[in-house]
């Protein structure tokens, strides 16, 4: 059945990631239309974060954040299929990035970091900052279940001199780079939503209490890795920015959970900023606690 799948849907995704991203944004206004006003793809989902969210802003001030909301996802997903094909020389023109000599005086130094940043604006360009680095860069990321997208996803991400790391494999990893003495970016997504029986920390995110992950500082307490915080800008359709600044460049001196807070307070910070390019298809607040 996987193969099936991958046999009638990837062709058309390839032929249609050949197009000129002004037809792919063409394709994206009528998709964000398609989505938002017939299917109404995970409406619901994205009414319900929005409204806990802005609790102060009216029923029309949300409706137009999710107009706003949906134009944006349209456009991430044209570019994520556009990735298929895109030149690396043509990705690195799209997508730039700011400060990021912070880690590569790091790497200079043989010593490994952590970029934690969340689902904001598109997170998905940031594999282009293995262009960027001394050493090699690791996205950590939850594989695809069919396994044939997956190898041609990790082909069209890694293209960019970043590498993919399972997050079921993450801890082995480290482990053995830093026996082998090797250095390396470790980014990760940190505003996922961690399941009830992993509830380690509360915090109030966006206003509601939800259980959030805190493994990057984990990982940078452990191993003495500075980690940095990267805030995504979009410049216009299509072109973006990557903001690299210090977390905790010495983690170690941190009380327990205040490099998560740290985290989240600037990732709220942005979100509030600019709240249409969250990704709030995400069912962040299903494990919300009252």
């Amino acid at each position: 059945m996987q193969l099936f799948v991958f046999l009638i849907t990837y062709p058309l995704l390839l032929f249609l990631s050949y197009l000129p991203h002004s037809l792919l944004y063409l394709l994206s206004d009528f998709l964000s239309v398609f989505l938002y006003r017939i299917v109404k793809f995970r409406l619901k989902i994205v009414r319900k974060n929005l409204t806990l969210s802005f609790p102060k802003k009216s029923p029309g001030e949300i409706k137009k954040l999710e107009r706003k909301f949906y134009q944006h996802f349209s456009d991430l997903m044209v570019e994520m299929i556009k990735n298929f094909s895109i030149s690396k020389k043509e990705m690195l023109k799209r997508y730039s990035f700011e400060n990021i000599e912070l880690i590569n005086i790091e790497e200079e130094k043989g010593r490994s970091t952590i970029l934690i940043l969340g689902h904001f604006s598109n997170w998905e360009g940031m594999l282009t900052i293995g262009s960027h680095l001394i050493g090699s860069s690791y996205g950590i990321y939850t594989p695809l279940t069919n396994k044939y997208f997956e190898n041609k996803m990790t082909k069209s991400r890694e293209k960019y001199g970043s590498f993919l790391l399972s997050r079921y494999k993450t801890f082995d990893f480290i482990e053995s780079m830093v026996k082998s003495k090797n250095f390396g970016l470790l980014g990760f997504i940190g505003d996922q939503s961690p399941k009830k029986e992993s509830m380690s920390y509360i915090r109030t995110f966006m206003g509601v209490k939800v259980p959030v992950f805190t493994g990057a500082e984990r990982i940078a307490k452990k191993y003495n890795f500075p980690i940095f915080y990267c805030q995504i800008n979009r410049i216009k359709r299509g072109f973006y920015k990557a903001e690299i600044s210090a977390l905790a460049k010495k983690p170690s001196q941190f009380k327990e959970n205040e490099i998560t807070d740290l985290f989240f307070d600037r990732l709220e910070k942005q979100i509030r900023q600019n709240p249409s390019e969250y990704l709030w298809t995400h069912n962040r607040f299903k494990h919300m606690v009252k």
